[in-house]
C-alpha cells in the first residue's frame, strides 16, 4: 500500500531485522567469516523447514553483532524502515542471553539499542519500547541471572519482559518464578505462546505467568474456551502471518486463521516478528492479508487500530493514535 495505515509494531526482534546487506557489512567491520560470497548468496539460505531450522540461522548470524555501534546501527535500520512502512509507535524485543552467551557486555547490547532509540522519535517519528526475551531453551537460572543483571536499566530503557526460542517442550511455567520477579520489579509482561506450541501453552502463560499480552497464539485457535476467554478478556495476540508461513506453522496465507480469530473477536495485531528472515516487514504484511485473504479498508483499520490499543503507551498517546488511524485515508 502506498500510503501505509499509521500502526504499532508489537512483535518485532530486533536481532530478526538483521539484513543480509548489514551482515555482511558488520562482519566486515568486525573481522568474523561467514561461509557467505554476497547477500544474494545469504538470503537463500533463508529456506526454513520449522522454528528450530530458522532459530539455527538466526543465532549463527547474531556473530557479526559485536560492539555498541553494531546495536546502534541494527535498532536505527529497523526504525528507518518501520516508519517508512507506517509504524508511529514499537515495542522492541532483544534476547540479552543470546549476545552475553558469546562474550558481548549486556551494556554493550543496551548502550547500542538505547542510543538509537532514543533518538527514534526526532529521527524516524517512531516512540519505543524495549522489551527483555529469555530464552525458554536455557535453564531457568539463566533468566534469572540475566534479569538480575538487567535491573539498572529497569523503568529507564526496559519495560517489560517476555519469552521466545523454541517453543515446543519449553512450557511456559517453567519461567514462573522470573516473572514473578519480574511483576514485583514494575515490569510489563508478554510471552510467546501457542505459536508450534499447544493451546496449553496459552493457558499457562495467562495463568502462571500473569502476561498481559499473548505473540503470536494462533493455536489458540484449537480449543474454542481458550478462545471465548481471548475475546472476553480482550487479551491481545500480536500475530505475525509471514511468519507463520516461512516456518510452516500455517500452510498458505490464504489458510491463516487471523480472519476467524477477527470473526470471534480476538484482539489480533499483526506485526512482522524476524521481518529480514521472513519475507516483509509489517505492512508488507498488511499487504500480503489485503492481497491473499481479501481483507478491506475496515479490517486493516481494525487491525491498526489494534495494534495501539494493545500496546503499552499511555491512555492520552493512544488515544491520538487511534484517531489518526480513524481520520486515514487509504490509497
Amino acid at each position: 500500500m502506498t500510503n501505509p495505515v499509521p500502526k504499532a509494531e508489537l512483535h518485532l526482534h530486533i536481532e530478526g531485522t538483521l539484513e543480509p546487506e548489514l551482515t555482511l557489512a558488520l562482519a566486515g567491520r568486525n573481522g568474523v567469516e561467514l561461509p557467505y560470497a554476497n547477500a544474494e548468496e545469504l538470503r537463500a539460505a533463508y529456506a526454513f523447514e520449522d522454528l528450530q531450522s530458522f532459530l539455527d540461522l538466526y543465532y549463527a548470524l547474531m556473530a557479526v553483532l559485536r560492539t555498541e555501534q553494531d546495536f546502534a546501527d541494527l535498532a536505527d535500520a529497523y526504525l528507518a524502515r518501520a516508519a517508512a512502512q507506517g509504524v508511529r509507535h514499537a515495542e522492541i524485543f532483544f534476547d540479552p542471553q543470546a549476545h552475553t552467551a558469546r562474550g558481548v557486555e549486556l551494556a554493550t547490547v543496551l548502550d547500542g539499542l538505547g542510543r538509537a532509540l532514543a533518538a527514534a522519535p526526532e529521527r524516524h517519528g517512531i516512540t519505543t519500547r524495549l522489551i527483555m526475551c529469555f530464552l525458554r531453551d536455557e535453564p531457568v537460572e539463566s533468566a534469572r541471572a540475566t534479569f538480575e543483571a538487567a535491573r539498572p536499566w529497569f523503568g529507564s530503557l526496559i519495560t517489560a519482559v517476555g519469552l521466545d526460542s523454541a517453543e515446543v517442550g519449553h512450557p511456559p511455567a517453567k519461567f514462573r518464578e522470573v516473572y514473578d520477579l519480574a511483576r514485583e520489579a514494575g515490569l510489563r509482561l508478554v510471552a510467546h505462546a501457542g505459536e508450534e506450541g499447544p493451546p496449553e501453552y496459552v493457558w499457562e502463560a495467562l495463568d502462571v505467568l500473569g502476561v498481559e499480552r499473548v505473540d503470536h497464539g494462533i493455536r489458540s485457535m484449537e480449543d474454542p474456551a481458550l478462545v471465548e476467554r481471548l475475546a472476553r478478556e480482550q487479551v491481545p495476540l500480536t500475530v505475525c502471518p509471514f511468519s507463520n508461513v516461512r516456518l510452516r506453522c500455517v500452510k498458505t496465507l490464504a489458510e491463516h486463521p487471523l480472519p476467524r480469530m477477527l470473526e470471534a473477536g480476538l484482539l489480533v495485531t499483526v506485526n512482522s516478528d524476524d521481518p529480514s528472515y521472513f519475507g516483509g516487514y509489517v505492512d508488507d504484511n498488511f499487504r500480503g492479508l489485503r492481497e491473499e485473504l481479501g481483507l478491506g479498508e475496515e479490517e486493516l483499520r481494525r487491525l491498526a487500530a489494534n495494534s495501539f490499543r494493545a500496546s503499552f503507551l499511555p491512555e492520552r498517546e493512544r488515544e491520538a493514535h487511534l484517531k489518526a488511524v480513524e481520520a486515514h485515508r487509504f490509497a
